[in-house]
């Protein structure tokens, strides 16, 4: 069904314009024009954005939030384990909906679920072998966020070790096993990528075939997150992980590298020069003690950056954002590595998750709208053109996906996504 929005700030392809009527089919605009609002227009008040991306999710991890045990990132994956021991489809289902309500709250119109999580304790297959990925599907459904599936290969508990209990149900056993479960799973709304967990979890012989099943679709991998991955990659193959990828024809336009936190600058060119894109998880990575990954010299090589919640401590990616330029502001000891217009494209690179048409107020673009609020006590006085580098999640006041509200005044339209996490994540504990 067409409809028409009229805008009171709109943030263009050019930059920031006041007075945008946008003019849609149902799920695509269809015309942009500045001028009057018109009566029969629906008014978005407020700075309108794109809709936001979130391309790195672990949908699960959203039960962890507030954890504060001491250790590192491997003593927080123990407690991680754990929580994937206690899923079931049902549960996830219901978990997963209240996450990707709390994501399109946030402005975040479409997300990069990075799904491993595939079978029944002790890897014993479901009924139907893509229960957990229709479940993660059918909570993007009720929610109408734009769900792309990075269905992931996890084959090894580390170079050359054996899974363990909680990780035999991350595994099909091998590539091929893993590629014909993924061809099976069929949801139209969906579009189906494909992951390497990491260079630790998929042996060297069988990247290959993984990023032969990718094809053209989006492919991601976890890489450099931890120092001790790349110590143990070098023991193991005289590589770092990126290289290693490298040579095995895992990078590449359609591929994006997740947190690349400690590389080499060799590893830097090789991201950039054959254009793989990276996705920054900074409050993740802050979270988990992972340390700051060098966004300006990837961005500088030639890698598109995105950016993703991963973890979910917090759901947030104008925070994301904002974070990627501090940690550089922190690492570096000066200011401004990013204007707004560059770090709203971090936020809205969709094209790391297989929609180029997403992320941008433009004829022909998908009819995603984030109006943000520009009367909170944080955006009191502040430059409409700067709202980038200042505002965040609770700031979104309407969400509009594909032509359909699925927020307003702060709340989704049909979930309430307080009580929705509530309850899942209390299940867990009980």
């Amino acid at each position: 069904m067409s409809a028409v929005f009229w805008c009171e700030w709109a943030w263009l392809p050019t930059g920031p314009e006041q007075g945008v009527l946008f003019e849609t089919d149902g799920s695509r605009i269809t015309g942009v024009r500045r001028g009057e609002r018109p009566g029969h227009a629906e008014v978005l008040a407020g700075m309108v954005l794109p809709g936001l991306a979130n391309a790195h999710s672990h949908a699960f991890h959203r039960a962890l939030r507030g954890d504060t045990t001491r250790g590192t990132f491997w003593t927080w994956r123990e407690r991680m384990y754990q929580v994937a021991a206690e899923l079931d489809p049902d549960t996830y289902y219901r978990l997963a909906r209240g996450v990707y309500a709390e994501m399109v709250q946030a402005g975040i119109t479409g997300v990069g679920e990075f799904h491993y999580l595939h079978h029944a304790p002790g890897g014993v297959t479901y009924d139907d072998p893509n229960a957990m990925s229709h479940a993660l599907a059918q909570a993007a459904r009720d929610t109408g966020i734009r769900l792309t599936l990075l269905d992931t290969c996890y084959l090894s508990g580390g170079f050359g070790r054996e899974l363990d209990e909680v990780q035999r149900r991350f595994s099909d056993g091998d590539a091929a096993s893993w590629a014909s479960r993924v061809e099976r799973f069929h949801a139209p709304d969906v579009l189906v990528g494909a992951a390497l967990h990491s260079v630790r979890a998929v042996p060297v012989e069988a990247i290959p075939e993984v990023v032969a099943q990718a094809d053209r679709a989006p492919l991601h991998v976890h890489l450099s997150e931890q120092r001790a991955e790349n110590e143990a990659c070098l023991a193991a193959h005289g590589r770092t992980p990126t290289q290693l990828l490298a040579d095995e024809g895992a990078l590449g336009p359609a591929v994006t590298a997740v947190h690349a936190t400690h590389l080499t600058d060799r590893d830097v060119a090789l991201l950039g020069e054959s254009g793989t894109g990276v996705c920054m998880c900074p409050a993740t990575e802050a979270d988990l003690a992972d340390g700051i990954g060098p966004v300006g010299a990837l961005r500088n090589a030639g890698s598109e950056i995105s950016l993703g919640s991963d973890g979910h401590s917090s759901i947030d990616v104008l925070a994301e954002a904002q974070a990627a330029e501090a940690h550089q502001r922190l690492a570096t000891e000066t200011r401004g590595h990013h204007t707004p217009g560059e770090l709203l494209g971090m936020a809205t690179a969709h094209r790391s998750i297989g929609h180029p048409d997403a992320g941008r107020l433009e004829v022909g673009a998908r009819a995603d709208f984030v109006a943000v609020d520009l009367n909170s006590a944080r955006l009191a006085g502040v430059d409409p053109r700067a709202v980038p580098v200042v505002a965040r999640a609770d700031d979104v006041r309407d969400v509009i996906i594909d032509g359909r509200p699925r927020a307003r005044d702060f709340g989704h339209v049909d979930i309430d996504t307080a009580r929705e996490l509530s309850e899942s994540i209390s299940a867990l504990r009980t």
